[in-house]
């Protein structure tokens, strides 16, 4: 009987062994440090980046287009001027609406 009781205590204790073992590892795999929700949160920051980059992008080209047409065309650079600066020729009043 005491041959069995051994077994069966080194078999309990190396079962709980493998289960504390296989815990930790399901833990770390999940939480640490290259865990599933750290690489989770990173893909969304990089397709967060993605588009940021993309709407830079689109910003630039809609700049350089606005550089080319003030540089081509000086009514271009009037207009501009009148909008944003609120300029006006001197016998020109400007109506403000709210």
């Amino acid at each position: 009987m005491s041959d069995s009781g051994g077994r069966n205590l080194r078999r309990t204790v190396i079962l709980g062994g493998l289960g504390f073992l296989l815990l930790v590892l399901a833990l770390t795999t999940v939480f640490g440090k290259k865990g599933l929700l750290e690489i989770t949160r990173t893909r969304r920051q990089y397709a967060a980046l993605l588009e940021e980059v993309e709407r830079l992008r689109r910003e630039k080209a809609r700049l350089e287009a606005e550089i080319a047409a003030l540089q081509a065309n000086p009514k271009a650079v009037e207009s501009e001027a009148r909008e944003k600066l609120w300029l006006m020729k001197p016998d020109e009043k400007v109506i403000i609406r709210k």
